[in-house]
């Protein structure tokens, strides 16, 4: 069973770090793609899976003449045109088919949710042909409808999250690195403690 993890964003750093990966000789490669709130209509679900896509290819020695080809094509159609998504998720399809390859992708909750649903219904074309690919995601909560509905019982959960003590931890060491301590008393400390809880 394929899994794909839906967490906080705060963990998706350190599941990133290809070096990890590399020198315990377990994954091809690890290709990340990290939404942004700011330029969410520049991210469309060709641009996202291209990335990969590029990623992947890019450290590979030689591109599988399956894409040359394709990438060819491509060019031969009057006035060439950009690659759609069926045929970026196929591309994917061949290089994945052997390679054990670790696709991240951060803050998929920022994506647009129009995006986002191509964008999941391309993993759910790419994960099972590709039985060695594993995907994942960070995102909020209100996503996991659609990661469980697009990915039809390929997903696994995981939530992340800080406990009241990390919360009021964090509060105190912040306060005792500001320049203006007296902003914030104990009282103030626990009602945002208590909000987070």
């Amino acid at each position: 069973m394929k899994k794909v993890f839906l967490t906080s964003r705060d963990v998706s750093s350190l599941v990133m770090d290809p070096s990890y990966y590399r020198d315990r000789g377990q994954i091809s490669a690890v290709v990340c793609f990290y939404f942004d709130l700011a330029p969410q209509k520049k991210q469309p679900p060709t641009g996202t899976l291209g990335s990969l896509l590029k990623q992947v290819v890019g450290g590979l020695g030689e591109i599988p003449k399956e894409i040359v080809e394709a990438l060819r094509d491509q060019k031969k159609v009057t006035g060439g045109r950009e690659l759609r998504l069926p045929e970026i998720a196929k591309m994917f399809q061949t290089i994945s088919a052997s390679r054990l390859n670790l696709i991240c992708i951060g803050a998929l909750d920022e994506c647009v949710p129009e995006h986002r649903l191509k964008l999941l219904d391309s993993l759910r074309e790419i994960v099972p042909k590709s039985p060695v690919a594993r995907v994942f995601a960070t995102g909020g909560p209100h996503i996991l409808d659609e990661i469980e509905k697009r990915l039809a019982g390929r997903a696994g959960v995981l939530f992340v999250g800080a406990s009241k003590d990390d919360i009021i931890r964090y509060i105190r060491a912040s306060r005792s690195a500001d320049t203006t301590p007296e902003a914030m008393d104990s009282s103030l400390e626990l009602d945002i403690s208590e909000m987070y809880v």
